[in-house]
């Protein structure tokens, strides 16, 4: 989840989807409250820790920050070097994860299609806004935290491409976690949590009483989302203060079968095979 989240286009709550953790995580997200809360304060650990399940967000949330830390300075240097190849991973992998996704709909009618076809225009819309410029103010980098943070574990949506949108995508995900900027991350750390808290209640809410609905519009979002990750695309830059950004994309058709795209087919097919490895690997342990 989290070298799914430093890839813009790529979101972490797919990757919770797909590998069957989704609504467990959204759970013991929620449990953060009012009984959580008294159970600390009355020294009850124990009952704590099964209450809000520690151990398993533990390992979620760990996994996710070290993946985060070590990834940043990867990912930043095959985007530099090899644009292509890198997208062309990511594309097989989210295509073939609305198919994984998609099939967990246990009944098909007009609600799921609409809610299919819905989530798809919401997430392509978003595919075309124009990013912000950039700004380090403490309550911009607040709300970037809380936004981020939800659609982090909304899939399809990704919490990188959001702060994109915001235009804090190279100020947080690459300067200041590269550098552990304390100033920059501590806002944006204080908002996610706010915003993971706030949003689990509401998502877990719709999970359970509209299930294949929410599992429909999920499964637009995620399809939605793959002109971003389109590998044959020329970036549209903007400077801002001497930073050169990325503002939008001409989208173009691979230039003729040569070396380039044979490999970045067989990388799509990488992608596609590497989900379908991980959906075995659940359905193994299920």
């Amino acid at each position: 989840m989290g070298a799914a989240n430093v890839i813009p286009g790529v979101s972490g709550g797919t990757i919770a989807l797909i590998t069957g953790i989704f609504e467990k995580l959204i759970d013991s997200i929620k449990s953060f409250d009012l009984t959580a809360l008294k159970l600390l304060f009355s020294g009850k650990l124990k009952e704590l820790t099964r209450h809000i399940n520690l151990s398993f967000l533990i390992a979620v949330f760990l996994g996710i920050g070290v993946s985060i830390i070590s990834f940043a300075r990867l990912f930043d240097y095959l985007f530099q070097n090899y644009p292509v190849y890198i997208w062309s991973f990511f594309f097989g992998l989210i295509l073939c994860s609305i198919y994984f996704v998609g099939k967990t709909i246990s009944k098909v009618n007009f609600g799921v299609v609409l809610s299919f076809l819905v989530g798809a225009g919401i997430a392509l819309a978003i595919s075309f806004m124009t990013p912000a410029t950039e700004n380090d103010e403490l309550w911009y980098l607040f709300v970037c935290g809380i936004v981020a943070a939800c659609s982090m574990i909304l899939p399809g949506l990704s919490g990188s491409f959001v702060l994109i949108l915001m235009g804090n995508y190279q100020l947080i995900m690459i300067d200041a976690v590269n550098k552990l900027s304390i100033k920059t991350l501590a806002p944006v750390a204080i908002g996610a949590v706010i915003g993971l808290l706030g949003f689990s209640h509401v998502l877990s809410w719709v999970f359970k009483r509209f299930k294949d609905q929410t599992i429909a519009i999920l499964s637009g979002f995620i399809l939605g989302s793959l002109p971003i990750l389109w590998p044959w695309k020329e970036a549209i830059t903007q400077t801002f203060n001497e930073k050169v950004k990325v503002i939008g994309y001409h989208w173009q058709m691979p230039s003729g079968l040569n070396q380039e795209t044979i490999l970045a087919f067989g990388l799509m097919v990488a992608g596609i095979i590497t989900i379908w490895f991980m959906e075995k690997l659940v359905t193994n342990q299920s």
